[in-house]
Protein backbone atom coordinates (compact mmCIF):
# COMPACT_ATOMS: atom_id res chain seq x y z
CA UNK A 1 0.00 0.00 0.00
CA UNK A 2 1.24 3.41 -0.88
CA UNK A 3 0.04 7.05 0.06
CA UNK A 4 1.62 8.86 -2.91
CA UNK A 5 5.37 7.94 -2.89
CA UNK A 6 5.84 6.22 0.83
CA UNK A 7 5.48 2.62 0.47
CA UNK A 8 4.01 0.58 3.60
CA UNK A 9 4.02 -3.02 4.72
CA UNK A 10 0.92 -5.53 3.79
CA UNK A 11 -1.67 -4.38 6.53
CA UNK A 12 0.04 -1.24 7.96
CA UNK A 13 -1.15 -0.37 11.34
CA UNK A 14 -1.58 3.12 12.18
CA UNK A 15 -1.49 5.38 15.51
CA UNK A 16 -4.29 7.79 15.40
CA UNK A 17 -3.86 11.19 16.23
CA UNK A 18 -4.98 12.07 19.78
CA UNK A 19 -4.70 15.41 21.89
CA UNK A 20 -2.58 15.05 25.36
CA UNK A 21 -1.65 11.60 23.92
CA UNK A 22 0.45 11.09 21.04
CA UNK A 23 3.42 13.13 22.34
CA UNK A 24 7.16 12.15 21.08
CA UNK A 25 7.20 9.75 24.18
CA UNK A 26 3.97 8.31 23.26
CA UNK A 27 5.11 8.02 19.57
CA UNK A 28 8.34 6.46 19.94
CA UNK A 29 6.93 3.21 22.37
CA UNK A 30 4.02 2.78 19.65
CA UNK A 31 7.18 2.95 16.85
CA UNK A 32 9.27 0.36 18.70
CA UNK A 33 6.48 -2.08 18.86
CA UNK A 34 5.39 -1.90 14.97
CA UNK A 35 3.05 0.56 14.27
CA UNK A 36 4.11 1.69 10.55
CA UNK A 37 2.79 5.33 10.78
CA UNK A 38 2.38 8.01 13.57
CA UNK A 39 0.45 10.97 13.81
CA UNK A 40 0.84 14.18 16.09
CA UNK A 41 -1.41 15.76 18.58
CA UNK A 42 -3.48 18.45 16.93
CA UNK A 43 -2.03 21.45 16.10
CA UNK A 44 -4.34 24.11 15.91
CA UNK A 45 -3.68 26.71 12.93
CA UNK A 46 -4.31 29.81 14.75
CA UNK A 47 -1.96 28.81 17.56
CA UNK A 48 0.41 27.51 15.01
CA UNK A 49 0.38 30.87 13.01
CA UNK A 50 0.66 32.82 16.19
CA UNK A 51 3.66 31.01 16.87
CA UNK A 52 2.09 29.42 20.70
CA UNK A 53 4.89 27.82 22.70
CA UNK A 54 2.98 24.82 23.27
CA UNK A 55 1.50 24.14 19.77
CA UNK A 56 5.66 24.80 17.84
CA UNK A 57 6.43 22.05 20.41
CA UNK A 58 4.04 19.73 18.69
CA UNK A 59 6.32 20.19 15.66
CA UNK A 60 8.65 18.20 17.09
CA UNK A 61 9.75 15.30 15.40
CA UNK A 62 12.49 12.51 15.52
CA UNK A 63 14.35 10.67 13.10
CA UNK A 64 13.09 7.65 14.61
CA UNK A 65 9.39 8.08 14.30
CA UNK A 66 9.07 8.13 10.03
CA UNK A 67 7.19 8.30 8.35
CA UNK A 68 4.67 11.32 10.57
CA UNK A 69 2.71 12.91 9.57
CA UNK A 70 1.30 16.38 11.27
CA UNK A 71 -2.18 16.91 11.97
CA UNK A 72 -3.45 20.44 11.83
CA UNK A 73 -6.90 21.66 12.20
CA UNK A 74 -8.94 24.82 12.15
CA UNK A 75 -12.19 26.61 10.77
CA UNK A 76 -10.78 29.39 8.67
CA UNK A 77 -9.08 28.30 5.29
CA UNK A 78 -6.58 30.91 5.00
CA UNK A 79 -5.55 30.22 8.56
CA UNK A 80 -5.77 26.32 7.47
CA UNK A 81 -3.67 27.09 4.41
CA UNK A 82 -0.35 29.10 6.48
CA UNK A 83 -0.83 26.75 9.00
CA UNK A 84 0.06 23.89 7.03
CA UNK A 85 3.12 26.00 5.30
CA UNK A 86 4.64 26.14 8.67
CA UNK A 87 3.91 22.75 9.60
CA UNK A 88 5.53 21.43 6.41
CA UNK A 89 8.90 23.43 7.33
CA UNK A 90 9.44 20.34 9.90
CA UNK A 91 9.53 18.08 7.72
CA UNK A 92 6.96 15.37 8.07
CA UNK A 93 5.98 12.77 5.25
CA UNK A 94 2.20 13.88 5.51
CA UNK A 95 0.13 16.92 6.27
CA UNK A 96 -3.24 15.41 7.48
CA UNK A 97 -6.63 17.89 8.13
CA UNK A 98 -8.83 17.33 11.06
CA UNK A 99 -12.17 17.15 10.33
CA UNK A 100 -13.04 14.29 12.81
CA UNK A 101 -12.44 15.36 16.56
CA UNK A 102 -16.07 15.77 18.20
CA UNK A 103 -15.16 17.94 21.45
CA UNK A 104 -17.01 20.80 21.87
CA UNK A 105 -14.01 23.11 22.07
CA UNK A 106 -13.13 21.90 18.89
CA UNK A 107 -16.39 20.82 16.85
CA UNK A 108 -18.42 23.58 18.26
CA UNK A 109 -16.10 26.35 17.04
CA UNK A 110 -16.77 25.11 13.71
CA UNK A 111 -13.62 23.12 13.21
CA UNK A 112 -13.09 18.83 13.37
CA UNK A 113 -16.35 17.68 13.13
CA UNK A 114 -17.57 20.83 13.02
CA UNK A 115 -17.13 21.26 9.40
CA UNK A 116 -19.39 18.23 8.65
CA UNK A 117 -22.37 20.79 8.83
CA UNK A 118 -20.43 23.17 6.65
CA UNK A 119 -19.25 20.53 3.49
CA UNK A 120 -18.39 23.75 1.10
CA UNK A 121 -16.21 24.79 3.81
CA UNK A 122 -14.73 21.71 4.27
CA UNK A 123 -13.90 21.13 0.56
CA UNK A 124 -12.52 25.05 0.40
CA UNK A 125 -10.11 24.44 3.26
CA UNK A 126 -9.01 21.01 1.84
CA UNK A 127 -8.50 22.59 -1.75
CA UNK A 128 -6.32 25.39 -0.12
CA UNK A 129 -4.46 23.07 2.16
CA UNK A 130 -3.61 21.02 -1.07
CA UNK A 131 -2.37 24.13 -3.08
CA UNK A 132 -0.32 25.60 -0.14
CA UNK A 133 2.20 22.44 0.42
CA UNK A 134 4.31 20.65 -1.61
CA UNK A 135 3.96 17.28 0.62
CA UNK A 136 1.02 14.82 -0.03
CA UNK A 137 -2.21 16.00 2.16
CA UNK A 138 -4.78 13.50 3.68
CA UNK A 139 -8.12 13.88 6.12
CA UNK A 140 -9.73 12.47 8.64
CA UNK A 141 -13.12 12.79 9.47
CA UNK A 142 -16.57 10.89 10.23
CA UNK A 143 -19.52 9.22 9.02
CA UNK A 144 -21.21 12.87 9.72
CA UNK A 145 -22.67 14.87 11.90
CA UNK A 146 -25.48 12.40 13.33
CA UNK A 147 -27.64 9.61 11.86
CA UNK A 148 -29.51 11.27 9.54
CA UNK A 149 -26.73 13.01 7.97
CA UNK A 150 -24.03 9.88 7.22
CA UNK A 151 -22.69 11.44 4.41
CA UNK A 152 -19.68 9.96 4.17
CA UNK A 153 -19.79 8.07 0.70
CA UNK A 154 -20.46 11.43 -1.62
CA UNK A 155 -17.91 12.87 0.56
CA UNK A 156 -15.04 10.91 0.35
CA UNK A 157 -15.15 11.29 -3.33
CA UNK A 158 -15.90 15.11 -3.40
CA UNK A 159 -12.48 15.10 -0.86
CA UNK A 160 -10.36 13.24 -2.96
CA UNK A 161 -11.39 15.77 -5.52
CA UNK A 162 -9.37 18.46 -3.74
CA UNK A 163 -6.37 16.32 -3.99
CA UNK A 164 -5.47 14.79 -1.05
CA UNK A 165 -4.13 11.49 -1.03
CA UNK A 166 -5.88 8.90 1.44
CA UNK A 167 -9.13 9.54 3.28
CA UNK A 168 -9.29 8.22 6.95
CA UNK A 169 -12.66 7.51 8.37
CA UNK A 170 -13.70 6.93 11.90
CA UNK A 171 -16.67 4.84 12.01
CA UNK A 172 -18.99 6.98 14.00
CA UNK A 173 -20.95 10.07 13.59
CA UNK A 174 -20.16 13.41 15.43
CA UNK A 175 -23.06 12.83 17.55
CA UNK A 176 -21.86 9.51 18.92
CA UNK A 177 -18.51 11.05 19.95
CA UNK A 178 -17.09 7.92 21.59
CA UNK A 179 -20.42 6.00 22.65
CA UNK A 180 -21.77 3.38 20.24
CA UNK A 181 -20.40 0.48 17.76
CA UNK A 182 -18.35 1.94 14.78
CA UNK A 183 -19.97 1.61 11.96
CA UNK A 184 -17.52 -0.78 9.49
CA UNK A 185 -19.90 -1.52 6.73
CA UNK A 186 -20.29 1.88 6.12
CA UNK A 187 -16.19 2.27 6.05
CA UNK A 188 -16.24 -0.43 3.49
CA UNK A 189 -18.91 1.04 1.39
CA UNK A 190 -16.30 3.74 0.78
CA UNK A 191 -13.33 1.72 0.41
CA UNK A 192 -15.65 -0.45 -2.56
CA UNK A 193 -16.91 2.71 -4.33
CA UNK A 194 -15.15 2.05 -7.78
CA UNK A 195 -14.70 5.95 -8.11
CA UNK A 196 -12.19 5.92 -4.86
CA UNK A 197 -9.15 5.66 -6.38
CA UNK A 198 -6.70 6.88 -3.09
CA UNK A 199 -5.67 4.62 0.08
CA UNK A 200 -8.57 4.29 3.01
CA UNK A 201 -8.02 3.96 6.69
CA UNK A 202 -10.64 2.33 9.33
CA UNK A 203 -10.46 3.57 12.67
CA UNK A 204 -12.99 2.59 15.30
CA UNK A 205 -13.20 -0.06 18.22
CA UNK A 206 -9.75 -1.82 17.06
CA UNK A 207 -8.79 -3.40 20.37
CA UNK A 208 -8.12 -6.86 19.59
CA UNK A 209 -5.55 -8.70 16.56
CA UNK A 210 -9.11 -10.80 16.29
CA UNK A 211 -10.71 -7.13 15.41
CA UNK A 212 -7.94 -5.79 12.83
CA UNK A 213 -8.01 -8.53 10.97
CA UNK A 214 -11.62 -8.88 9.91
CA UNK A 215 -11.70 -5.54 9.60
CA UNK A 216 -8.82 -5.92 6.23
CA UNK A 217 -10.69 -9.12 5.40
CA UNK A 218 -14.09 -8.21 5.50
CA UNK A 219 -13.94 -4.25 4.72
CA UNK A 220 -11.25 -4.65 2.59
CA UNK A 221 -9.35 -1.40 3.68
CA UNK A 222 -5.62 -0.06 3.05
CA UNK A 223 -5.18 0.53 6.68
CA UNK A 224 -5.86 0.52 10.13
CA UNK A 225 -5.75 3.37 12.33
CA UNK A 226 -6.08 2.52 16.27
CA UNK A 227 -6.70 4.89 18.58
CA UNK A 228 -7.71 4.17 22.06
CA UNK A 229 -7.12 0.64 22.08
CA UNK A 230 -2.90 1.75 22.04
CA UNK A 231 -3.51 4.13 25.74
CA UNK A 232 -1.45 2.42 27.85
CA UNK A 233 -0.55 -0.54 25.28
CA UNK A 234 1.75 0.22 22.98
CA UNK A 235 2.23 -2.92 22.08
CA UNK A 236 -1.09 -3.89 20.97
CA UNK A 237 0.59 -3.00 17.39
CA UNK A 238 2.89 -6.12 17.72
CA UNK A 239 0.27 -8.36 19.11
CA UNK A 240 -1.71 -7.92 15.70
CA UNK A 241 1.17 -8.44 13.41
CA UNK A 242 2.02 -11.32 15.65
CA UNK A 243 -1.51 -12.53 15.25
CA UNK A 244 -1.44 -12.10 11.00
CA UNK A 245 1.73 -13.95 11.01
CA UNK A 246 0.71 -17.11 13.03
CA UNK A 247 -3.07 -16.54 13.67
CA UNK A 248 -2.29 -17.25 17.54
CA UNK A 249 -3.47 -14.26 20.07
CA UNK A 250 -0.44 -14.50 22.43
CA UNK A 251 0.52 -11.92 25.15
CA UNK A 252 4.03 -10.90 23.92
CA UNK A 253 4.99 -9.33 27.32
CA UNK A 254 5.30 -10.99 30.40
CA UNK A 255 3.28 -8.88 33.33
CA UNK A 256 7.16 -7.42 34.63
CA UNK A 257 7.52 -6.65 31.11
CA UNK A 258 4.57 -4.29 30.94
CA UNK A 259 5.31 -2.79 33.34
CA UNK A 260 8.77 -1.49 32.65
CA UNK A 261 7.57 -0.43 29.38
CA UNK A 262 4.81 1.65 31.41
CA UNK A 263 7.72 3.12 33.41
CA UNK A 264 9.67 3.57 30.43
CA UNK A 265 7.05 5.54 29.50
CA UNK A 266 6.74 7.99 32.55
CA UNK A 267 10.52 8.74 32.18
CA UNK A 268 9.59 9.66 28.21
CA UNK A 269 7.10 11.85 29.19
CA UNK A 270 9.58 13.37 32.24
CA UNK A 271 12.20 13.97 29.73
CA UNK A 272 10.03 15.44 27.30
CA UNK A 273 8.11 17.93 29.57
CA UNK A 274 10.41 18.51 32.37
CA UNK A 275 13.98 18.45 31.17
CA UNK A 276 16.14 19.70 28.94
CA UNK A 277 18.27 17.65 26.59
CA UNK A 278 21.46 18.03 28.04
CA UNK A 279 20.30 16.82 31.36
CA UNK A 280 18.30 13.92 30.19
CA UNK A 281 20.94 12.54 28.11
CA UNK A 282 20.13 11.08 24.06
CA UNK A 283 18.14 7.79 25.21
CA UNK A 284 14.61 8.80 25.32
CA UNK A 285 13.68 5.77 27.96
CA UNK A 286 16.09 5.90 29.99
CA UNK A 287 17.54 8.16 32.90
CA UNK A 288 20.99 8.12 35.03
CA UNK A 289 20.71 7.38 39.05
CA UNK A 290 21.80 10.57 40.08
CA UNK A 291 19.32 12.38 37.73
CA UNK A 292 16.88 9.42 39.19
CA UNK A 293 17.60 10.77 42.42
CA UNK A 294 17.76 14.18 42.21
CA UNK A 295 14.33 14.47 40.75
CA UNK A 296 12.45 11.52 42.08
CA UNK A 297 10.46 13.41 44.89
CA UNK A 298 9.76 16.78 42.52
CA UNK A 299 6.36 17.21 41.04
CA UNK A 300 6.89 16.69 37.64
CA UNK A 301 4.75 17.26 34.37
CA UNK A 302 5.62 14.61 32.93
CA UNK A 303 4.09 12.38 35.67
CA UNK A 304 0.90 14.76 35.71
CA UNK A 305 0.41 14.26 31.76
CA UNK A 306 1.51 10.41 31.74
CA UNK A 307 -1.13 9.49 34.80
CA UNK A 308 -4.00 8.86 31.38
CA UNK A 309 -1.93 6.04 30.19
CA UNK A 310 -1.66 4.32 33.52
CA UNK A 311 -4.94 4.93 34.27
CA UNK A 312 -6.43 3.50 31.12
CA UNK A 313 -3.93 0.38 30.38
CA UNK A 314 -5.32 -3.26 30.14
CA UNK A 315 -2.28 -4.11 32.26
CA UNK A 316 -4.00 -4.29 35.59
CA UNK A 317 -7.71 -5.03 34.06
CA UNK A 318 -9.34 -7.68 36.64
CA UNK A 319 -7.00 -7.32 39.31
CA UNK A 320 -8.98 -7.52 42.46
CA UNK A 321 -9.58 -4.32 44.38
CA UNK A 322 -7.88 -2.12 41.95
CA UNK A 323 -9.95 0.99 42.27
CA UNK A 324 -7.95 2.28 45.12
CA UNK A 325 -4.56 1.75 43.45
CA UNK A 326 -6.14 3.41 39.94
CA UNK A 327 -7.01 6.37 42.07
CA UNK A 328 -3.76 6.66 43.39
CA UNK A 329 -2.28 6.46 40.31
CA UNK A 330 -4.79 9.71 39.34
CA UNK A 331 -2.70 11.67 42.27
CA UNK A 332 0.63 10.95 41.55
CA UNK A 333 2.53 13.62 41.04
CA UNK A 334 6.59 12.12 41.94
CA UNK A 335 8.63 9.54 40.19
CA UNK A 336 9.05 7.95 43.40
CA UNK A 337 4.96 7.72 44.08
CA UNK A 338 4.27 6.34 40.74
CA UNK A 339 6.38 3.92 40.78
CA UNK A 340 6.33 2.80 43.65
CA UNK A 341 2.52 2.20 42.80
CA UNK A 342 3.88 0.31 40.02
CA UNK A 343 5.73 -2.24 41.52
CA UNK A 344 3.22 -2.32 44.65
CA UNK A 345 0.74 -4.22 41.66
CA UNK A 346 0.84 -8.02 41.53
CA UNK A 347 -1.46 -10.71 39.88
Amino acid sequence: MKIYDIEFPDKPLFLAPMEDVTDPAFRLLCKRFGADMLYTEFVSSEALIRNVNRTQQKLTIYPEERPIAIQIYGHDPASMADAARIAEEARPEIIDINFGCPVKKVAGKGAGAGLLRDIDKMLHITSEVVKAVKLPVTVKTRLGWDDDNKIIVDLAEQLQDCGIQALTIHGRTRSQMYKGEADWDLIGKVKNNQRMKIPIIGNGDVTTPERALENFNRYGVDAIMIGRGSIGKPWIFSEIKQYFRTGEHKQILTFEEQKAILKEHVIASVKWLDMDDEEGGDDPFTLTEKVITEISNKRLKGIIHSRRHLAATPVFKGIPNFKETRIAMLRAETLNEVFAIIDSVNI
